[in-house]
């Protein structure tokens, strides 16, 4: 049994959330991590590069000295790709899709796998009580200064808050995430995870229901 610490505003701890690893999978699956890692990579990529070739280049094709007896080089017309605006010998293009598909339940399992990760080396806090009445940085930062997180976190909400998100956008360090859009790749780019305990309670209610 692993133990999650919980915390509140003030960086008291004053409770621990205890969490059964095979809930999430026993153990931490690393080639899924990495199938996950790699599928977001690919999905960001635009894939709009594009080069133009000798024939994409507008100019004469005549070719500009004959090919013997002047001394120089051997040269066809300006659009040849030793010249200066010629084309591209190797180019690019047409557009690529670099989409990889990763079925739901290998994302599921993947989020469960890097949450059990950032549990089991201790980078991962409950926070309770966190809540914004106004848009306020200061705030967040308090609450982050108390907590002693200095490094980049990820902070997941059991549902979308406005208020708290208006306070954090300002900190660069931080990302805001609804439980809903947890992914495997925000778990594992930030060191830090901080989880309120409406979203921690909906997390372990979720894997005890699935699991019987």
């Amino acid at each position: 049994m692993l133990e999650v610490p919980v915390y509140n505003t003030e960086g008291q701890q004053v409770d621990t959330v205890q969490v059964d690893e095979a809930l999430f999978g026993g153990e931490v699956n690393i080639s899924l991590l990495k199938q996950a890692l790699t599928t977001y990579h690919a999905n960001r990529r635009q894939g709009t590069v594009g080069t133009k070739s000798r024939g994409m280049i507008e100019g004469s094709t005549r070719k500009l000295f004959k090919q013997k007896g002047t001394g120089n080089a051997r040269r066809g017309a300006v659009r040849s790709p030793v010249m200066k605006g010629g084309g591209v010998t190797f180019a690019k293009g047409p557009v690529r899709d670099f989409r990889k598909t990763f079925p739901k339940k290998m994302r599921q399992a993947a989020v469960d796998s890097a949450l059990l990760a950032k549990m089991q080396d201790n980078s991962l806090m409950v926070v309770k009580g966190l809540k914004a009445d106004a848009p306020k940085t200061k705030t967040m930062v308090s609450v982050l200064r108390n907590l002693k997180i200095n490094r980049r976190c990820l902070l997941t909400l059991a549902a979308p808050d406005k208020n708290i998100y208006l306070s954090s956008r300002n900190i660069s360090d931080l990302a805001v995430c609804p439980l809903a859009e947890l992914n495997a790749w925000d778990i594992l780019t930030r060191p830090k995870m901080l989880l309120t305990d409406d979203a921690m309670q909906a997390i372990m209610a979720r894997k005890q229901e699935a699991a019987k």
